[in-house]
């Protein structure tokens, strides 16, 4: 897994002054160090600039990029970062086409079947990715994503350049690219954070590579092709033939994201999710004579603060031991306390470049970066609660009627902390419900389906669309702001698009949340993990974090410098602070209530003074 960045420009000639545009692309190296602390390149011609930053998977020693291929007249050079899951097959079928390789990497597969099938090379990849190509031969840049956004790859266009990054403070090395928020970057913050628009970077005029497209940048400017989206058709197979097809799917994609030259590992909480990963990974393993590492996370004291509710009913240790000892793992317990978990709030901004899950992000990143220490590479049960309808507002008719994204149905705690003259400065709520919306129009219909059906694909897209790149976002920088690569096997494509048309009877078989997942893994799982009741992310309940955020945020009050007071009306935040704990709804998904609204302003504040944010009209 790799960091990668680049400019191109048809009116400039960067090879004139070569030193300027090679340190230009050597600082973009610099400020991703984190996602390749491994390797690092820079390539550099007439009218493109390519870097990479390496964290070394697979082909250890001769994977160096950027990688370029000569054949026929011209030359084509890649930066990617990402995996290939089927590589060897495509190698295979790239040989028998004549194609020879010198290394084993999956960047040289991607570069040669390019030069063999142009741009439609895309659509025989199964892998996660973000990647571009400049091609010498016709004079143009491409630049690819992934059909799920697992992989992120940011880009603007200023005057003539075309600008992009794995991540934001890439493209912030170039000259001239200024941190700018206008008034539709604030409405992303207020109105719909920590999530984002897909294909919109918050900043003003930044942009998002949209999953499953891909960009032509040439000299008559820059156009955008859709290479993959879902389709809703007829689901045909029984109930029997459905749970068959998805284990094996399942099992496929688990197997499959193994592929590696390092250890692999897995993070298990004792969910039905990342326990079915971790039991194919461990089978597999002890197959070969090996042992697989699994980890978990908590909070210090949370036995003792821990507080059953309807969201969590109940502590993931117990569980997780239940699947030690089944899947004969070699399982580490990892914990992180209040100050730590305070600390790494800013630091998670550091990683996302935006604000984000509070402190749900800054305790992933904190162990992230235990886990790194040991892995470079780890397989997570990410995605399934979207793909196969496992939260609370798949399932609760509040919900399912609401005419808004339905895990931010109350708006009210956007506001209340803000000044009366934001508020009616910012169409925050307009802008949400525009986005909510946009996604429910772009949703593709069945003709012919109930509108219990119909509603229940808009619910599904919606999850698609937002809350589960939001998730992959935050996998995805807090993993690789230490080095570790994390990968999602049930976000694996073929999933999306075979569940994507399975009725909800079926999804949900027996009135059972994700029954079609649990029964696909009746051939892994004991029955008490398999059928255990849902719980999410794990947060702290412990007092002594809500008293350190309450105490910042008196600190940050008083500080006369602080951005976020143009933003936050004073009494309403000492008002709110008497008692956070007790404000009624999550302002986002299920964990983010009072303490983690504090903890969000939090890291607005630190996030427009580190970047000198200019807020402009």
């Amino acid at each position: 897994m790799c960091g990668i960045a680049g400019f191109s420009d048809f009116s400039l000639n960067y090879t004139a002054t070569p030193d300027k545009w090679t340190s230009i692309l050597e600082e973009m190296n610099r400020i991703q160090k984190h996602r390749g602390p491994d390797d690092d390149g820079t390539y550099l011609t007439i009218h493109c600039g390519l870097s990479h930053v390496r964290l070394s998977i697979i082909d250890l020693s001769t994977g160096h990029q950027p990688m370029t291929r000569s054949m026929g007249k011209g030359s084509c050079t890649i930066v990617y970062n990402g995996e290939i899951y089927n590589m060897r097959e495509l190698r295979k079928e790239l040989q028998s086409k004549g194609m020879q390789f010198q290394t084993t990497s999956d960047t040289e597969v991607i570069l040669a079947g390019y030069q063999i099938y142009g741009t439609e090379i895309v659509k025989k990849l199964n892998g996660i990715f973000a990647f571009a190509i400049w091609d010498e031969r016709k004079q143009k840049l491409y630049l690819f994503r992934d059909r799920s956004g697992v992989k992120p790859l940011f880009y603007t266009v200023h005057n003539k350049t075309l600008i992009f990054s794995s991540e934001i403070k890439g493209i912030f090395c170039y000259p001239e690219i200024k941190a700018e928020v206008d008034k539709e970057g604030l409405c992303e913050i207020f109105g719909l954070g920590p999530a984002k628009t897909y294909g919109k970077g918050v900043f003003k005029n930044m942009k998002e590579v949209l999953p499953g497209y891909f960009l032509e940048f040439g000299d008559c400017g820059l156009k955008e092709f859709c290479y993959w989206k879902l389709e809703s058709k007829p689901h045909m197979d029984s109930f029997e033939d459905t749970v068959e097809k998805t284990s094996a799917l399942v099992t496929d994609a688990v197997k499959g994201q193994m592929l590696s030259d390092v250890p692999i590992c897995t993070f298990l909480s004792g969910g039905v999710d990342s326990s079915f990963v971790t039991a194919v990974c461990s089978k597999e393993l002890q197959e070969a004579g090996k042992e697989l590492d699994t980890y978990s996370f908590d909070f210090t004291d949370n036995d003792v603060n821990f507080k059953a509710n309807a969201f969590q009913p109940t502590q993931d240790r117990p569980w997780v031991e239940k699947m030690v000892e089944f899947a004969k793992t070699k399982h580490h317990f990892l914990e992180c306390n209040n100050v730590e978990l305070y600390h790494y709030l800013y630091e998670a901004v550091d990683a996302r470049d935006l604000p984000c899950m509070a402190d749900v992000e800054s305790s992933m990143l904190y162990f992230c970066k235990k886990v790194a220490k040991h892995n470079k590479v780890t397989l997570t049960g990410e995605c399934a609660d979207e793909i196969f309808g496992g939260y609370p507002w798949f399932h609760k008719q509040e919900c399912f009627e609401a005419d808004i994204f339905p895990w931010s149905m109350d708006f009210s705690p956007r506001t209340m902390l803000l000044k009366d003259e934001v508020i009616r400065e910012l169409p925050l709520e307009e802008y949400a419900r525009a986005a909510y919306e946009k996604t429910i129009q772009e949703t593709p219909v069945l003709q012919g389906e109930s509108p219990e059906e119909k509603r229940r694909r808009e619910i599904a897209y919606l999850n698609l669309k937002w809350f589960m790149q939001t998730l992959l976002d935050r996998m995805d920088r807090t993993s690789m702001y230490s080095g570790l690569e994390a990968r999602v096997p049930l976000a694996d494509h073929r999933i999306i698009e075979y569940v994507w048309n399975v009725p909800w009877e079926m999804k949900c078989h027996n009135g059972i949340v994700k029954g079609l997942l649990r029964a696909a893994g009746e051939k892994y799982l004991p029955n008490e993990v398999l059928y255990r009741k849902k719980s999410p992310y794990p947060k702290t309940y412990d007092p002594a974090y809500e008293n350190l955020l309450r105490k910042k945020m008196e600190e940050l009050l008083n500080d006369g410098n602080a951005p976020i007071c143009m933003l936050i009306d004073r009494k309403k935040v000492e008002s709110f602070m008497k008692n956070p704990t007790d404000y009624g709804r999550p302002f986002y998904g299920q964990l983010m209530a009072g303490p983690q609204l504090l903890a969000y302003i939090l890291q607005v504040n630190y996030w427009l003074s580190k970047y000198s944010i200019t807020l402009t009209a």
